[in-house]
């Protein structure tokens, strides 16, 4: 992979790394949030610094402040000596890129176009397709040269765009690239591609910024560790002085207890879904799940997992079979049908699919039940606040008040809110979708409790996970999807790491 350009001379000629971004004292509050206290951080050329912590850390902030979204309340930030001012179109000039977890693309767009965005080149008005394709070709060669530069960017995998975000950003000179969890949407081998993509950048002199809630990749690919912990800094370390045991106890301030499987009593079938099939999609799904029970359901993705949820829940229709609760056929694509049997669904994607970003928590959470919440067809605030209390203060979900907007919360306590809306409503099965993605330890460790106290309260649990030691610390037996079929039911003494990755590849 060749160089990348400019930044590559920011490398002092000794090889010692030096301070690009330097931000001192930072502090920033929101009412009623005091989101960072008196914050140093800084960012070094050719090497990667983690950025981590619990939701609600302040990472989120600290990047909207490098990003130039936000001003500090006191503190200053500087890039190479110049201070950065609260403006990202500044921000990008003197070097600050930033690679969100969604991308940032205009669908439409060709791969050059979206390189160039802002920056076409070109005379009097006039832009210059030849020179746009052509800045464009050359820094896409540096990161992906297997793309063609004139597909449209709506067509690519989520993998591929993010390569489209850091061309853009090398194609800008970026002297500091801030990945806000890059990997969320990525399979092992697209990874595996954007670290060394990743490592060439570092080589070339970026200072890189990554953040992440999976600690093997931080270990894989980080020189530094910066925590932050309720707004305040920890501290930064070497990687070379840490483990995972030292990092979540920077981060959480605590030892975090993994869930252990407990033996319970199983008791009669809640859910049985039968020779369940789309075209396309799944082909002859047939399990159970019984009360007190917690089916994990593994596989790579692609597999179908999520597709199968959303059949069951009634959201997509599909070709044969049957789903049943409780002995009775529900209705296939009708989610109230699938509520009223007692299902509820956590979805994989929670802001996109669960939640109603600009309602308050009161309101997100008791979305399912306006049956118990009105009143002569008008709604009662105060039963709604009731319920909202309740479950907010069983699932310690941490918001000024009820009435905040649910946009503002991090995203453990988003999640939170989420499971406390079909809690409120008490189903008889939860369908879990990769129900501690995108959060800290902490918070999946108090997800995982949770989920283990509800199936000891008798409630029947199917737990959808990408994630191996979820799968294998919670589950009670084991189904393993690929291609949309069953390719193996396992039990629990049966379900290893190694025969889990096996069938869900060969199965």
């Amino acid at each position: 992979m060749s160089a990348v350009g400019p930044s590559a001379n920011i490398r002092p000629a000794g090889g010692e790394p030096r301070n690009i971004l330097v931000a001192h004292g930072i502090t920033k509050g929101f009412p009623g949030v005091l989101a960072l206290d008196n914050v140093d951080f800084d960012v070094r050329s050719g090497e990667v610094t983690a950025l981590l912590g619990e939701n609600g850390a302040g990472k989120s902030t600290l990047i909207k402040l490098m990003a130039g979204f936000y001003a500090p309340d006191r503190g200053e930030i500087t890039v190479d000596g110049v201070p950065l001012q609260a403006d990202p179109a500044s921000a990008h000039r003197i070097g600050v890129a930033t690679i969100h977890q969604d991308a940032h693309l205009v669908p439409a767009m060709s791969v050059a176009e979206n390189i160039m965005l802002g920056r076409w080149p070109g005379r009097y008005g006039w832009v210059s397709r030849r020179a746009q394709k052509q800045k464009a070709r050359a820094a896409v060669d540096r990161v992906a040269p297997h793309l063609n530069i004139s597909t449209p960017a709506g067509r690519l995998s989520p993998a591929d765009q993010q390569l489209v975000e850091i061309a853009r950003a090398i194609s800008e000179d970026s002297k500091i690239l801030i990945m806000d969890e890059p990997t969320t949407s990525l399979s092992p081998p697209e990874i595996e591609r954007l670290f060394r993509v990743v490592e060439d950048l570092k080589s070339n002199g970026l200072g890189i910024v990554f953040v992440s809630h999976w600690l093997e990749e931080v270990f894989a690919i980080a020189d530094r560790v910066t925590v932050l912990r309720d707004g305040r800094l920890v501290g930064t370390k070497p990687i070379a002085e840490l483990d995972h045991d030292k990092v979540i106890r920077m981060m959480v301030g605590r030892e975090v207890r993994e869930a252990l499987h407990k033996p319970r009593p199983v008791g009669e079938v809640v859910m049985r879904v039968d020779k369940l099939s789309r075209q396309g999609v799944l082909d002859d799904i047939s399990f159970e799940v019984r009360a007190g029970e917690i089916v994990g359901m593994s596989g790579l993705v692609g597999a179908g997992r999520s597709e199968l949820a959303a059949c069951i829940f009634g959201i997509d229709p599909y070709d044969r079979g049957s789903v049943e609760v409780g002995g009775i056929p529900i209705r296939s694509n009708d989610p109230k049908a699938a509520i009223d049997a007692g299902i509820g669904l956590v979805p994989e994607d929670r802001r996109r699919q669960a939640l109603v970003g600009l309602m308050s928590v009161r309101s997100n959470m008791t979305l399912s039940i306006f049956d118990r919440v009105t009143r002569y067809g008008f709604l009662s605030s105060r039963i709604e606040e009731e319920i909202a209390a309740r479950e907010m203060k069983s699932l310690a979900v941490k918001a000024a008040s009820s009435k905040v907007r649910v946009s503002t919360l991090s995203g453990g306590n988003q999640q939170k809110v989420v499971l406390g809306r079909w809690l409120a409503r008490r189903p008889r099965l939860l369908i879990l979708d990769e129900p501690t993605k995108g959060i800290d330890v902490g918070a999946k460790s108090e997800i995982s409790e949770l989920i283990v106290r509800l199936a000891e309260s008798g409630m029947a649990i199917l737990l959808i996970s990408s994630e191996l030691p979820e799968i294998l610390s919670l589950s009670d037996r084991v189904l393993v999807m690929r291609s949309g079929r069953i390719s193996a039911k396992l039990s629990r003494a049966e379900a290893t790491g190694e025969t889990i990755m096996s069938y869900a590849t060969t199965g």
